[in-house]
């Protein structure tokens, strides 16, 4: 006989039902909200427990497209692998309430969320949290604790929880908070650019965008609305489910013990060689010294008397190890590495170093190294992917990969598909690095972020490195965005913030915390807790402390954006307008003339039948010119010269020849001067003075007459200097 709770939460009639489906599993749920329906089950196996210290759970989050009355695309009509948007939800939904596990508790648990009916106003991901969590608070195994997630929007400086997607559409900010009804468990953010029309002049106004990065006292105080919500859904449910709860199994947690005097004969005699094999553990997130130094210890005569296992020995190096690694950041203030608690790891940038690439940048930080790859494409080559509650496809046109082979670790592995992990690294870079684009930029843009070698927060070395990359491939960003990982370590009422850990803080520490954003404010963040919740005042602190090492990031990262040097490998890109009736005659019976225009002249055109925009890009120039004039000349009764040549730079100009242009342009990297007998050279930025500009309007300003020097000529290309320099 099932059992039917319902609730009345943030103005919306929420349905759980048990004990009508799924009546073998440990628990199960059927969640309604609106048209949305969800099934949550959990099983455990407690005859079945596994012999290694950890809890094996297993989280999967499953939408079946009939939930939105249609069929799967592609060819096979079945569903396969699992979505990004699954395999992300499916992440969040482990990182919550993995930590309602007690310690010992090692039998195989999978949970299984299944969308079986969709609504568009519904938010699925926190639909299939709450019905989750549902499911595991009342079956049979020993939690009895709620977890809720739940989102905040900021519509027109409201804070508004559990937004509906046209809220959500209108929204500067997307926060998504799991937690108990006592503590923050689990924090994403992510800024939402828009744009705004602001006055420039009586009756005349122009589109600005803004990138709405928030400050840290705004985002404490959506992270409170966010707690607030929170400790009333989960009192709520509590409440309510405490009738269809189950009574909790009797199950052995295992302890994995050690003997205190095999941990003491560690400690007295071994401590400084823990001590030492720190310095190099800091060098790497392999244990390769500690197992050198148990190894050592296994050929005493206490271990040999006594005959002790080297797992033993091992364990007790480890847990001594990380009394000495707490001990030194809480107590002495200092870190296995000698740095102070602020201190960032020292940083290195080359940018565009890849010369077939249309843009890449080298970001190493400590022993952590990332090559971020930037490559342009045209608005139709994005990437097609399926939203559950649209029956079209949508096109994602900015797209952030990252990667992680086994020797940036020094682990010999070979390279697999793409897991969770890799994919919630690449997302979050995405998150923080999307808001800052100019939303008028509608090209297609796909980063790809190689780890090269790692010692914590590879994540945000792949958003320094991507925001560069973006800068030096020419994309429009507001600005550059620099991400930091914070940590945390706590003992007794003690505790110390930590700002850029490395692999083994992380693994010792009680918090991973990453912010990134630009000096504005934070653009995303991410955050697990492992103690249990964390207070908003702490918060706070980290969050400001985050800030100083973020500036401290973007100061170099603006030093290095000053050195770039466009790649050659960027397309050329050239847009102009025509008479949008004339767009047609462009394209042609059958799109037969604009297929010979591309075959033609190797080229991509973009074309918008209500403005009449072209945009025509290519690698090769003159093509590029060439194709737009014969654009022009098809759509226009005035026909022009077609077969018009470009202009060859060698013959008409010499090395070190002395002359004097007009500035017609100026861009972060340069000015571009026209030349006197024709076309434009480009004056860069280094070129502008003996000592280092920081701005070309500090030097230039566009109609400037200046006397430059022929530095370098190519056929079709040529760079300058200011003559003198």
């Amino acid at each position: 006989m099932s059992t039917v709770c319902e609730f009345e939460l943030n103005g919306k009639q929420e349905i759980f039902e048990f004990g009508k489906v799924a009546k073998q599993a440990n628990g199960s749920v059927l969640a309604k909200l609106g048209n949305a329906v969800v099934l949550a089950t959990v099983v455990s196996e407690f005859d079945n427990p596994v012999e290694e210290d950890f809890t094996p759970l297993t989280v999967q989050y499953v939408e079946k497209t009939y939930a939105s009355a249609k069929l799967p695309g592609g060819f096979i009509k079945r569903e396969a692998k699992p979505s990004d948007f699954e395999t992300l939800t499916s992440r969040v939904i482990d990182r919550s309430l993995r930590p309602l596990f007690p310690k010992g508790y090692v039998y195989p648990t999978t949970i299984t969320v299944m969308v079986l009916s969709a609504d568009k106003n519904v938010d699925l991901q926190v639909l299939a949290l709450n019905a989750a969590s549902a499911a595991l608070y009342t079956s049979n195994l020993p939690i009895k604790k709620s977890v809720v997630g739940v989102r905040v929007a900021k519509v027109e400086g409201e804070y508004i929880v559990n937004p509906n997607s046209e809220q959500l559409n209108e929204s500067t900010l997307d926060l998504y908070v799991a937690g108990t009804k006592e503590e923050l468990l689990m924090i994403e953010m992510k800024a939402i650019s828009s744009e705004e029309m602001v006055e420039i002049d009586i009756e005349a106004f122009t589109k600005v965008h803004k990138t709405n990065e928030m400050s840290e006292d705004e985002l404490v105080e959506a992270i409170s609305v966010a707690q607030n919500a929170l400790k009333a859904s989960n009192e709520t449910y509590e409440i309510g489910f405490q009738s269809v709860s189950k009574e909790a199994v009797e199950i052995k947690l295992v302890e994995f013990t050690i003997d205190e005097a095999v941990i003491k004969h560690v400690r007295d005699n071994y401590l400084e060689e823990i001590k030492f094999a720190l310095q190099k553990l800091a060098k790497s997130e392999r244990a390769t010294e500690l197992k050198d130094v148990s190894k050592k210890i296994m050929a005493d005569t206490y271990c040999s008397s006594n005959g002790i296992e080297f797992s033993t020995i091992y364990e007790a190096v480890s847990l001594v190890k990380r009394e000495v690694v707490r001990a030194m950041i809480v107590n002495d203030k200092v870190r296995a590495d000698g740095r102070g608690l602020k201190e960032v790891r020292p940083i290195t940038i080359e940018t565009n170093i890849l010369p077939s690439a249309h843009s890449s940048c080298l970001f190493t930080r400590g022993e952590t190294q990332a090559l971020v790859v930037g490559t342009l494409a045209g608005t139709k080559d994005g990437q097609m992917y399926e939203v559950l509650t649209e029956k079209s496809t949508r096109v994602e046109n900015f797209m952030v990969h990252y990667n992680f082979p086994g020797f940036s670790v020094g682990e010999a592995k070979p390279m697999f598909g793409v897991g969770r992990r890799e994919l919630g690294h690449g997302n979050l870079a995405k998150k923080a690095l999307e808001a800052t684009i100019d939303k008028d930029y509608e090209d297609t843009v796909r980063l790809v972020s190689e780890i090269l070698e790692s010692n914590g927060s590879s994540s945000m070395a792949t958003v320094c490195g991507g925001s560069l990359a973006l800068k030096a491939a020419g994309v429009p960003v507001s600005s550059l965005v620099a991400g930091v990982a914070m940590g945390m370590v706590v003992e007794g009422n003690n505790y110390s913030v930590l700002t850029d850990i490395m692999g083994l803080e992380d693994h010792d520490g009680d918090m991973d915390f990453k912010v990134a954003g630009t000096k504005e404010g934070i653009t995303a963040l991410q955050m697990d807790i492992k103690l249990g919740g964390i207070e908003l005042s702490v918060l706070r602190e980290a969050l400001y402390q985050a800030k100083e090492g973020r500036e401290h990031i973007l100061g170099i990262m603006e030093e290095a954006a000053l050195e770039i040097v466009p790649s050659e490998a960027l397309p050329l890109v050239e847009q102009f307008a025509i008479d949008p009736s004339k767009i047609m005659v462009v394209i042609g019976k059958a799109g037969s003339t604009i297929k010979e225009i591309i075959e033609k002249f190797s080229v991509s055109i973009d074309l918008d039948r209500d403005s009449g925009n072209v945009k025509v890009s290519g690698e090769n120039k003159q093509n590029v010119l060439d194709a737009c004039e014969h654009i022009k000349s098809i759509s226009s009764s005035s026909r022009r010269d077609n077969d018009k040549k470009s202009i060859d730079f060698e013959k008409l100009y010499e090395i070190d020849e002395v002359l004097t242009g007009k500035v017609v342009r100026i861009t972060d990297f340069g000015a571009f001067v026209e030349l006197p007998k024709g076309g434009e050279g480009l004056l860069h930025i280094s070129k502008l003075s003996k000592e280092r500009v920081t701005r070309v309007e500090d030097v230039l300003k566009v109609e400037d007459n200046v006397e430059i020097k022929v530095l370098k000529v190519k056929k079709d290309r040529i760079e300058l200097a200011l003559n003198g320099i």
